[in-house]
C-alpha cells in the first residue's frame, strides 16, 4: 500500500465514523455528468470512452448507497435533449447504457430497476432491452430500488403525468370541470414516473456544473443539492461520503 492509499483509507474510515447516527437520505438522485470532458482531459479521441468508464463507476456507487442505507437511487444517464446528438455519438452511448442496465439486472446483483423516461423516444431494440431488465429485477428486495433515467426530461415527465391523469379521469366518465375543482399536487404526483417513491432528499451532480438540466423538476422541490467539481469517472467513495456528510449537517426546513 502506498502512502497515498494509506492516507485515503484513514480519511475514508474517519468520514464513515462521523456519519454514524446521522440522518441518511432515503432517496439520492445522481447526475452522472462530465464523462465526455473526462475523456478529453485524459487524451481519449472517442468521447464514448468516457461514457464506458463512467458506466463502470455506477456499480460501485450503488454498492456505496447500499452500505449507507439509501433505499432509492435515481441515475440520470440520458436526457431527452441528448437524443439530438449525432448518431455516431448517440448510438454507441445507447449501447453503453443498454449494456450497463443488462449487467445490473444480472443474477447476483441486489438492485430492483425501474426505467423512468420516455422509452418511446428510444430505438425499439434499446427500449425492449431496458424493459426486459426491469422485469427481470421486479421481485428483488436486497438492495436499493434504482431508477434508470434514460430519454428523461423533467418537463416531459410532468406533461406525461398530466396527460395520464386526464385520460384516467376521462375513462372514469368525469368532466374537466369536475377534475379542475378537486385537482391538487398529489393527483399529479401519483402519475409521475417515480410514483410510490419518496422524493429525492439529496441530488448529487458531478463535473462542477450547478444546474438541474431538467432533472426531477417536480420531485426536487425540497431536495438538498451537492455539487462536486470532479468529473463522473473520477468520483470516489470519499466524495460520496462528503456528500452524505454535507446532507447530514444541513437543517431541512421545507420552507418553514
Amino acid at each position: 500500500m502506498t502512502l497515498r492509499d494509506l492516507i485515503y483509507s484513514v480519511y475514508e474510515r474517519r468520514l464513515t465514523a462521523k456519519l454514524a447516527g446521522k440522518p441518511v437520505p432515503r432517496h439520492v438522485g445522481v447526475m452522472c455528468d462530465g464523462n465526455r470532458r473526462w475523456a478529453r482531459e485524459m487524451g481519449y479521441v472517442d468521447p464514448n470512452d468516457g461514457h464506458r468508464v463512467g458506466a463502470a463507476k455506477i456499480k460501485h456507487v450503488l454498492g456505496w448507497c447500499d452500505q449507507a442505507g439509501v433505499g432509492h437511487v435515481t441515475l440520470y444517464l440520458l436526457a431527452t435533449d441528448n437524443l439530438r446528438r449525432p448518431a455516431k455519438e448517440l448510438d454507441p452511448l445507447l449501447q453503453i447504457i443498454e449494456d450497463l442496465v443488462v449487467e445490473l439486472a444480472e443474477e447476483g446483483n441486489p438492485w430492483r430497476l425501474r426505467m423512468v423516461g420516455a422509452l418511446d423516444l428510444l430505438p425499439a431494440s434499446t427500449a425492449a432491452a431496458l424493459k426486459a431488465a426491469e422485469e427481470r429485477t421486479r421481485d428483488r428486495s436486497g438492495g436499493a430500488e434504482v431508477n434508470i433515467a434514460v430519454g428523461y426530461g423533467g418537463r416531459r415527465e410532468i406533461t406525461d403525468a398530466v396527460r395520464s391523469l386526464l385520460l384516467e379521469h376521462a375513462a372514469s366518465g368525469g368532466t374537466l370541470e369536475e377534475l379542475a375543482e378537486v385537482l391538487d399536487v398529489e393527483h399529479i404526483a401519483e402519475h409521475l414516473y417515480t410514483r410510490g417513491q419518496p422524493d429525492p432528499d439529496l441530488v448529487i451532480r458531478t463535473s462542477g456544473e450547478q444546474r438541474l438540466s431538467g432533472f426531477m423538476l417536480w420531485q426536487s422541490a425540497h431536495s438538498e443539492f451537492y455539487f462536486c467539481e470532479l468529473n463522473w469517472p473520477d468520483f470516489r467513495h470519499i466524495d460520496f461520503l462528503r456528500a452524505l456528510r454535507s446532507y447530514a449537517n444541513r437543517q431541512r426546513r421545507y420552507g418553514a
